[in-house]
């Protein structure tokens, strides 16, 4: 499931913070800042969505996530690679560095994961 940006925003400071209070994602949200409101809107969705759970003191609830960030990610790649790469990840691997203009060293960087996937599919 793909978040909307707003949902993903918050849950982005959520993945960062860990734990976090509604004052507390206040101050975080930069500018320009949305309204208590609608910071408790996104929150109440993304519970619906089982994205965000809390813990309850008193009158205040911490907030946190209960999917993973790397997995949430790992999913919407997925289903870009699905929908536009004709589920070929060469092909999305292909696109990302010849269009992302990266370095020598982000390419050897690269290269460097690549060998050492490689090594783990050795048979």
């Amino acid at each position: 499931m793909k978040l909307p940006i707003a949902e993903e925003k918050l849950m982005e400071l959520i993945w960062t913070n860990e734990k976090v209070f509604m004052k507390d994602l206040i101050l975080l949200y930069p500018e320009p800042k949305p309204a208590k409101t609608t910071i408790a809107t996104l929150l109440k969705r993304l519970q619906d969505k089982g994205f965000v759970g809390y813990t309850l003191y008193g009158n205040s609830r911490e907030y946190y996530a209960l999917k993973d960030k790397s997995n949430y990610f790992s999913n919407h790649l997925g289903g870009i690679i699905k929908n536009y790469f004709d589920d070929s990840a060469l092909k999305f691997a292909s696109f990302f560095t010849k269009s992302h203009k990266m370095t020598y060293e982000e390419l050897e960087a690269l290269k460097k994961i690549v060998d050492s996937e490689m090594k783990k599919t050795e048979k």
